[in-house]
């Protein structure tokens, strides 16, 4: 059968509004030929017209391969784990979202050489625009911790830059269900061209998560306007049934998700994955005390790197999870978007 081109993918998942904007088929076309425009509620990528497929006939196919869009979407709350822990880091990070022990595991990584780059999200101090990043040190990685992954940004276009163009061979991944999806596609597919990417691929670390926001949309159309809060008033934001947002003066303003709607991502409506299904290992703060992180270790690979952080003094645990709460916001967007 001849390989999908990205017409194939345009038809099937961009037109239908079913773009995660996980930035997969971004990062893997070897032409360079799809990109993210700037600008409010970027429903999917744009083409320069240019495909190997195509126009030369040329096998490739790499973007529909990727797409975690392509196929069902899986159905599951916790998925298969062989373990649950609560966590936290076990030294000072500034900006750290919940127990910090996600920026604790990779940055011990980094510095045992367990991985040699992560790809994240970054944004912008003052108007908190994300971004996708390579970060390569440790001390890098925890200036920047924070949860930026409320925000929609095309996560996986940053994968080319640190696998292909820069040649880290060690990668870990840390991004929402839609980009660990991509991940686990990569990494499964016997397209050639997406063996480079896969063999850099070292972990997976998959968020919890309910929905992304349109950055413009959320913070120009409605925060702004309906609330009247500038961005560079705004300090963390956190999505726990509601949109929590604390702001510099240490106030706080709690936002319905029902009044946000219009600046959810429409690839978002379809998504029934909320723990990460496909990682190595899944985080949130959903099911552990405040200022803890609950790790869903998924298989070897994630329990790895978790007992290499503990064993260097980085990270601490104990086995006091509410099981109960993850599952109970699992179904609940399991429900949601299956109708």
């Amino acid at each position: 059968m001849a390989e999908k081109s990205y017409l194939d993918l345009k038809s099937e998942v961009w037109d239908t509004k079913k773009c995660s904007g996980c930035g997969a088929c971004v990062a893997v076309c070897p032409a360079d030929a799809l990109s993210f425009a700037e600008g409010e509620l970027v429903v999917s990528p744009k083409s320069n017209g240019y495909c190997k497929q195509a126009t030369d006939s040329v096998p490739c196919g790499a973007c529909y391969d990727v797409c975690p869009r392509i196929g069902d979407q899986p159905k599951d709350t916790l998925g298969a784990h062989i373990e649950l822990l609560s966590a936290k880091a076990a030294f000072e990070i500034p900006h750290r979202q919940s127990g910090g022990a996600v920026t604790a595991i990779l940055s011990n990584a980094l510095d045992e050489g367990l991985i040699d780059a992560v790809v994240t999200v970054t944004e912008d101090p003052w108007t908190l625009k994300p971004t996708s990043v390579v970060i390569t040190k440790s001390d890098v990685l925890i200036h920047e911790a924070g949860s930026r992954y409320s925000w929609w940004v095309p996560l996986l276009a940053a994968l080319k830059d640190a696998a292909i163009t820069r040649k880290y061979t060690k990668v870990a991944i840390v991004g929402v269900p839609c980009a660990v999806q991509a991940a686990a596609r990569i990494r499964a597919s016997e397209n050639d061209l997406l063996r480079p990417y896969a063999k850099a691929i070292r972990l997976v670390v998959g968020l919890f998560c309910t929905e992304t926001f349109d950055y413009a949309a959320l913070v120009y159309g409605k925060l702004e306007k309906h609330y009247k809060l500038a961005p560079h008033e705004i300090k963390k934001l956190d999505v726990k049934g509601k949109l929590d947002i604390l702001k510099q003066d240490g106030t706080h303003l709690s936002v319905p998700l029902a009044d946000l709607e219009e600046t959810i991502r429409p690839g978002c409506r379809i998504c029934t994955d909320f723990s990460s299904l496909c990682a190595d290992l899944s985080a949130g703060a959903v099911g552990s005390p405040a200022g803890s992180t609950t790790l869903i270790i998924r298989n070897d690979t994630g329990k790895g790197f978790v007992e290499s952080a503990i064993r260097n003094h980085r990270l601490v645990t104990e086995k006091s999870v509410d099981v109960s709460a993850i599952e109970k916001l699992a179904n609940s967007k399991i429900r949601k978007n299956s109708r």
